[in-house]
C-alpha cells in the first residue's frame, strides 16, 4: 500500500482498511471487525453516559441535546442501552439479542420522546436506537446506558459488556461518567474502563460529572460553588487523575430547565418573585411546602408542581433570586440558570476531549484494529499491510498524543513535575487549537505564535538530551517534541528557529 506523506490520516487509514477487507474477506469475523470499523470512520464519535442508578445520566443527556428524550423513571427502557444519534425525523429502532431489530412508534410529548419497548422484554433487547433531529446530535451520538450495580444485573452486565466489548469494536469512544460521591467502587469502574480499553489497545477518554451538582450543598444558594469545591479536591487526587481527563460539576436538571425554558415557567417565577419575600423564602425550604395548596402566592400548585419537576428546588430559588437581582426578562433568565448549571463548562470539556479530537480517537481505534488482526491472524503478502499501519501511525503524530495523555494521567513520575503541565498543555489537554497549546489567548497574531512554538520547539528539543532523564521520560519528551515540530510546519515555519 502506498500513499503520499500529505494525504489526510483518516484517508490513508480508509484505504487501509479497504485493502485488509480484501486480505481476510473469506475470515467472517475479520471481515467483520474490519467492516464495523470502516463504518465507524464515517459517523460521529459515540460517547456514553454511565454511572450507577439515579446519577442523573438520562436527565444529563437531556440536557445535552436540549430535549426531553431519555426515560428518567425506573421503567424497563433504563435498563437497556440506548443509542440517541442525529436524524431528519425522529425514529426508534429495537435491536434485539437475536440480531433481529423492528421499528417502534416515535410518541412525541410535550416536545420530547415517550419510549417503550413494544412489548420485549429488557433481557431480549440488545439496543434501541433513537434518530431525533437535535443539532447538538450531528457533532456526537450519545448513549444512555442502565445503571452499574443496581438491583437489576443484567441491566449492570448490558452496561458492562457495551462499553468493554472484548476483541471486538468497541461500543464507545468516550466515557462521560455521572456520579453524586466519588467513592471507591466508582474509581474501580473508572479503572476497570481504562483497564480494558488498554488491554485492546484502545485509547478510551473519560470525564468525570459531579452530577446532581445542586445537592451537594443542600440545594441552598451556594452549593454549585460547594460542588466546585469538592470537584477540584477529587482533581487533585492522583488515583482519580489516573483514570479520568477532569471533575466537572454539573446540576443537570437546572441546565435541562435552562434550555427549555417556557414563558409560562417565567411567568410564575415572576409572580413568586414578587410576592412577600418572608413567605416565599418558607415556602421554598421543602418541596412539601413549596406544593401546599393555602400558600400565600397567586401561583396555582399545579403551576408550582411543573416548576419543580422542570427545575428542581434549587432551581426555582435560584431563579426567584436571579429575578429580584433584577434578570427579569426570559432570555437572559434561561442565559443565567444555564451557565449557573456548569453544563457550558461540561460542553467546552467535551469539545476539548472528545468531539476536537475524534479524528484522532478514530484513527487510533482502526490502527488497533488492522494491527491486532495482523498479529493473531497473520497471512502471506501481508507485509504492505504492516508497513502501512506503522507509517501512519508514525505520521499521525495526534495518536501518540492521545496515548502519552493517557500514560501522564496514569503516572505521576513520567515526567519532571516542572514539565508534566507544560507537555499536557502542548499535548493538548486544554484544547487542540495552536493557542491553546502554546498557552497564549486566542487572539494572539499569527507571528506570536509562531515564536511560542519555536521557543517550544527549542526547549523540548533540550529536554530530549538531557542525560538526566530515564528513556520513558526521554520517549515522553520526544512525543512532546514532535508535536511541537508538526505545530510549528501547521503555522508556517519561520526561516530560522529562535535560540
Amino acid at each position: 500500500m502506498t500513499a503520499p506523506a500529505e494525504e489526510d490520516p483518516v484517508e490513508q487509514v480508509r484505504a487501509l482498511l479497504g485493502e485488509a477487507l480484501e486480505v481476510y474477506a473469506d475470515e467472517p469475523a475479520a471481515a467483520s471487525r474490519l467492516s464495523a470499523v470502516r463504518q465507524r470512520m464515517d459517523e460521529p464519535l459515540r460517547i456514553a453516559l454511565v454511572g450507577r442508578v439515579k446519577a442523573g445520566k438520562s436527565t444529563l443527556l437531556d440536557a445535552l441535546v436540549g430535549a426531553r428524550l431519555a426515560p428518567t423513571d425506573a421503567g424497563e427502557c433504563t435498563r437497556v442501552v440506548t443509542v440517541y444519534r442525529y436524524g431528519r425525523i425522529p425514529k426508534v429502532v429495537l435491536h434485539d439479542t437475536a440480531g433481529t431489530s423492528r421499528v417502534l412508534p416515535a410518541r412525541r410529548v410535550g416536545g420530547g420522546l415517550r419510549l417503550d419497548l413494544g412489548g420485549s422484554a429488557p433481557e431480549d433487547v440488545a439496543q434501541v436506537v433513537v434518530e431525533w433531529p437535535a443539532p447538538e446530535l450531528e457533532a456526537a451520538t450519545l448513549v444512555d446506558s442502565p445503571g452499574l450495580a443496581s438491583l437489576s444485573t443484567d441491566a449492570s452486565d448490558r452496561t458492562t459488556s457495551f462499553l468493554e466489548a472484548g476483541d471486538g469494536v468497541p461500543g464507545v469512544d468516550a466515557v462521560l461518567y455521572l456520579t453524586r460521591h466519588l467513592q471507591p467502587d466508582d474509581v474501580a469502574a473508572l479503572t476497570s474502563f481504562q483497564a480494558a480499553a488498554a488491554a485492546a489497545g484502545r485509547h478510551t477518554a473519560t470525564l468525570t460529572v459531579l452530577s446532581r451538582a445542586d445537592e451537594v450543598g443542600g440545594a441552598r444558594l451556594d452549593a454549585l460553588q460547594a460542588a466546585a469545591a469538592v470537584a477540584r479536591r477529587m482533581s487533585a487526587d492522583p488515583a482519580i487523575a489516573a483514570v479520568t481527563s477532569a471533575v466537572v460539576p454539573v446540576a443537570g436538571l437546572l441546565a435541562l430547565g435552562a434550555r427549555t425554558l417556557r414563558h409560562g415557567d417565567v411567568v410564575a417565577l415572576r409572580a413568586l418573585a414578587a410576592a412577600d419575600r418572608t413567605a416565599v423564602a418558607a415556602m421554598l425550604l421543602t418541596t412539601d411546602r413549596f406544593l401546599r395548596a393555602e400558600a400565600p402566592v397567586e401561583v396555582s400548585p399545579t403551576v408550582r408542581a411543573g416548576l419543580l419537576e422542570r427545575l428542581g428546588l434549587f432551581g426555582v430559588r435560584l431563579a426567584v433570586a436571579l429575578v429580584h437581582a433584577g434578570i427579569g426578562d426570559a432570555a437572559t433568565l434561561a442565559d443565567e440558570l444555564l451557565r449557573r448549571s456548569g453544563l457550558p463548562e461540561l460542553q467546552r470539556l467535551l469539545q476539548v476531549h472528545f468531539t476536537g479530537r475524534g479524528r484522532q480517537l478514530r484513527v487510533a481505534a482502526a490502527l488497533q484494529v488492522v494491527g491486532d488482526l495482523l498479529r493473531t491472524s497473520p497471512r502471506p503478502g501481508t507485509e504492505g499491510l504492516a508497513e502501512a499501519v506503522e507509517r501512519i501511525r508514525l505520521a499521525a503524530v495526534d495518536v501518540d498524543e492521545l496515548a502519552l495523555l493517557a500514560r501522564l494521567r496514569a503516572a505521576d513520575d513520567l515526567l519532571p513535575p516542572g514539565l508534566r503541565a507544560e507537555a499536557q498543555r502542548l499535548l493538548g489537554a486544554e484544547g487542540t487549537a495552536a493557542a491553546s497549546r502554546l498557552g497564549l489567548s486566542g487572539d494572539g497574531s499569527a507571528e506570536e505564535l509562531r515564536g511560542a512554538a519555536q521557543d517550544a520547539v527549542a526547549r523540548w528539543r533540550q529536554v530530549t538530551t538531557d542525560p538526566a532523564l530515564d528513556r520513558p521520560a526521554t520517549d515522553a519528551a520526544d512525543v512532546v517534541l514532535a508535536s511541537c515540530e508538526a505545530l510549528l510546519t501547521g503555522l508556517g515555519r519561520a526561516p530560522a528557529l529562535r535560540t
